[in-house]
């Protein structure tokens, strides 16, 4: 029976909504119990790792400069492997783990793991193939591409060409796509927004993330556009919910102020365009769901190249204030949303929705499923693209 360890650590969701996803795929492909998730840092210092996530997110919503300098240093200083000491406990457990297990295959979506696996192979103790599952776009960090691993897979060709770039085996880089839940490849056919052409209001989904900026404002101005129906997802920001209802109580259009969800894939399918900020699972859902992007927040390093993404395929925008955010959208949907269905679009050339189900496949060494959207080769990349940050 094949055995798959996904290993993947909590700092930022996009390392663990791939695992998440790709792990269910796993089991979908070859049976339960296929695949285990694991956070490693979790499970050697939970106390620590708690803090150390807190920090974290403080660092990127309140010190966003310091964070990108931070993030700089470690892609021009390479720290790794040089200072895997640091790590020792980590790779005692993983060694272990491997030994306990003995996987036929071992995934990761954080690229530090790979130096712990690439350490491992060398010393004798992993036998088996282990591939990068990258999260981010565009900008990527040298940690993703220094350890040496049997594949990457790639949300785009884009990022594809920068790891290509940095000397690594193009027929090693699979770009199909970022590992999604299933359930934007599953009801695609069913789940739309409604026609603009037949005169509907346009519908507006705003994710509140934590640390975001005027979050009320945005929120405010929006509702007060009387002719867009309006979703608003707060998370746990139970006061922000109550003044959001407040103002929702006096619309006449329809306002849905919604505290944590699990729909966000639903309703991002069935609503014209979404605002938020460029993390790395919220964009690639976005571009799943073909539900163009405002956003209102770019945190820097790894965000920058998601935004980036979009830019270049010109769908969306960045709106850096709640003004802007509203502008933007009134230029979409100006004319009958001609410019939205030009973002709509080119999200069909992106979109990959069933980019966790080829991934199990090709890594349990299955052929890839019969689809109506284009998909890499089992065996080869797609061709890279010439890319360019001007």
């Amino acid at each position: 029976m094949n055995r798959v360890i996904i290993l993947t650590a909590g700092y930022g969701e996009g390392h663990n909504a791939a695992a998440r996803n790709l792990a269910t795929a796993l089991d979908a492909q070859g049976g339960a119990g296929t695949a285990e998730v694991v956070d490693l840092f979790a499970l050697v210092s939970p106390r620590l790792n708690a803090i150390a996530r807190r920090g974290y997110l403080a660092m990127i919503n309140h010190t966003p400069k310091l964070w990108s300098a931070f993030y700089s240093w470690i892609d021009r200083s390479r720290p790794f492997p040089r200072h895997l000491w640091f790590l020792r406990k980590e790779l005692a457990l993983l060694r272990e783990l491997i030994a306990r297990e003995k996987p036929t295959a071992i995934c990761s979506t954080y690229p530090v793991y790979a130096f712990l696996l690439e350490r491992l192979t060398s010393e004798g103790s992993l036998k088996a193939p282990y591939y990068n599952i990258v999260t981010d776009s565009i900008s990527i960090n040298s940690l993703w591409w220094l350890p040496q691993c049997h594949g990457w897979y790639l949300p785009n060709v884009e990022s594809a060409q920068i790891i290509a770039d940095a000397g690594r085996d193009p027929h090693r880089l699979h770009t199909f796509g970022f590992p999604v839940q299933p359930v934007f490849a599953e009801q695609a056919a069913t789940l739309q927004p409604p026609n603009l052409a037949t005169g509907h209001n346009p519908r507006i989904l705003y994710i509140v993330n934590s640390g975001s900026w005027h979050a009320e404002t945005t929120a405010q101005l929006l509702m007060a556009e009387t002719n867009w129906e309006i979703t608003c997802a707060v998370g746990r920001d139970i006061r922000l919910r109550r003044r959001l209802e407040q103002l929702a109580a006096h619309r006449r259009t329809p306002t849905t102020i919604l505290g944590w969800t699990d729909q966000i894939p639903q309703l991002m399918m069935t609503h014209h365009a979404v605002v938020s900020k460029a993390g790395g699972a919220t964009t690639q859902e976005a571009i799943a769901a073909r539900c163009p992007m405002i956003v209102n927040q770019i945190i820097p390093g790894q965000e920058e190249g998601n935004y980036e993404l979009l830019r270049r395929h010109d769908i969306g925008g960045h709106a850096p204030n709640p003004m802007a955010v509203v502008t933007t959208l009134r230029q979409g949907f100006a004319s009958g949303g001609n410019l939205w269905r030009n973002w709509r679009r080119s999200l069909d050339n992106l979109a990959r929705p069933q980019a966790a189900a080829d991934i199990a496949r090709h890594i349990l060494g299955q052929p890839a499923a019969d689809s109506p959207r284009p998909t890499p080769e089992s065996t080869k990349p797609r061709p890279l693209i010439a890319t360019s940050h001007g």
